[in-house]
């Protein structure tokens, strides 16, 4: 099996590099471990051109993914989603500039479909045949549907407050659904009680390293569509992080394979007033995040207290000059208005963050008007109704 590619320490702390073709998880020093590829072997047999009448999903870009030659993804049509100019949005904030890259298009209506096709498959080609993960709701919906897709079984973990239409779409796709008092960082806790004794294969967020990798076409589509370019902007609703740590990778790939030059993109974490570690640890200077306190806020996938990808969050929000900020579930829920009345995009709270943070960064002055911004939608609006029910 050729691979072309090894797994290494995200910090680096020294150990490894480790044998793709073997199950991991964690470094030993507890970091995540990233995909490493050779590029120049990669770029002497694989070129922008190649891309033309390609496959209008993420694996277009196959020889940048984890996967065997030879060797199908499991697939559910992931990825290559539109990037819309959001031409009346935009007029409302001063900006001509200003696009939705609308991840509620995916399977299973979430971003989360990318990570869990690249990490199912890659668990498929290991030998696992259980795959367990936590989540507050749209992870595990894709790891159900891509489990049934791949003929394997899947254990979920979820808050006992997470939203009825997540429980039933993972039993939809037969997933085994476990409700665990508290928050995320309790069903990571439960779920590892219970599935490390058995042997099942962990996809925990950078618990392994491939759904960043699945996360990462996100920016490889972003520059593909700007014409192999970069916005000046890209601003993301943070929980996790696997997302900002993909997009960043792909900044770094994409120049290694010299498709791409110039600039880097700017990259702005959105979190919840309620739930803001990573804002925190920005503001502060801090390489990590401390743990988040009673976290509350609407929009569940912005709900995770504590990450265990903080420091590349951070770091990729330093080395590209970006930033970090939290806006209130309020200003989330305004910012889902203005997408639907706008723009006719039914985003996810954690869509309209990206709105009420853009808001911020217009009005102090941090955001020209001739900048290019690119707004991630990481998931639709339906499984979120309720919240736009007026205040009883």
């Amino acid at each position: 099996m050729s691979l072309h590619f090894q797994l290494e320490c995200s910090v680096p702390c020294g150990a490894g590099p480790f044998d793709a073709n073997d199950i991991h998880h964690l470094c030993r020093c507890g970091r995540p471990l990233l995909a490493r590829y050779d590029w120049d072997y990669i770029g002497r047999h694989w070129s922008k051109t190649a891309l033309t009448g390609g496959m209008r999903s993420m694996w277009r870009y196959a020889p940048a993914l984890p996967i065997a030659e030879g060797v199908g993804p499991v697939t559910l049509g992931e990825g290559w989603t539109p990037l819309f100019h959001a031409d009346c949005l935009g007029a409302d904030l001063g900006l001509k500039r200003l696009f939705v890259k609308d991840e509620a298009l995916n399977p299973t209506n979430s971003f989360k479909a990318r990570g869990m096709s690249a990490a199912v498959t890659r668990a498929r080609d290991l030998g696992a045949t259980t795959l367990s993960a936590p989540s507050a709701g749209n992870a595990a919906c894709a790891l159900a549907a891509y489990t049934a897709a791949a003929g394997l079984t899947s254990k979920v973990f979820m808050p006992r407050d997470v939203k009825a239409p997540f429980i039933r779409e993972c039993q939809l796709h037969g997933a085994e659904v476990t409700l665990v008092d508290g928050l995320i960082t309790d069903a990571g806790r439960i779920a590892a009680e219970q599935g490390a004794p058995l042997g099942w294969y962990d996809v925990s967020t950078l618990k392994e390293p491939f759904r960043a990798e699945g996360k990462k076409t996100m920016g490889y589509e972003i520059a593909e569509q700007f014409g192999w370019s970069w916005p000046e902007w890209i601003i993301y609703p943070t929980g996790g992080g696997t997302g900002i740590v993909g997009i960043w990778k792909a900044c770094d790939e994409l120049e290694q394979l010299g498709w791409i030059t110039g600039p880097r993109p700017r990259l702005v974490s959105v979190q919840a007033a309620g739930c803001a570690p990573l804002v925190r640890a920005f503001d502060t200077g801090e390489d990590t995040a401390v743990p988040w306190e009673d976290a509350t806020t609407v929009a569940d996938g912005l709900r995770v207290p504590a990450a265990v990808g903080d420091m590349l969050v951070l770091r990729a929000l330093r080395e590209s000059g970006g930033g970090a900020l939290s806006v209130t579930d309020a200003e989330m829920v305004d910012g889902m208005r203005a997408l639907g009345r706008r723009e006719g995009i039914g985003a996810a709270p954690e869509g309209g963050a990206t709105v009420a943070a853009l808001r911020h960064l217009r009005d102090a002055g941090t955001i020209g008007d001739d900048d290019g911004v690119v707004l991630l939608n990481t998931g639709g609006a339906l499984k979120y109704l309720d919240v736009l029910d007026p205040p009883a």
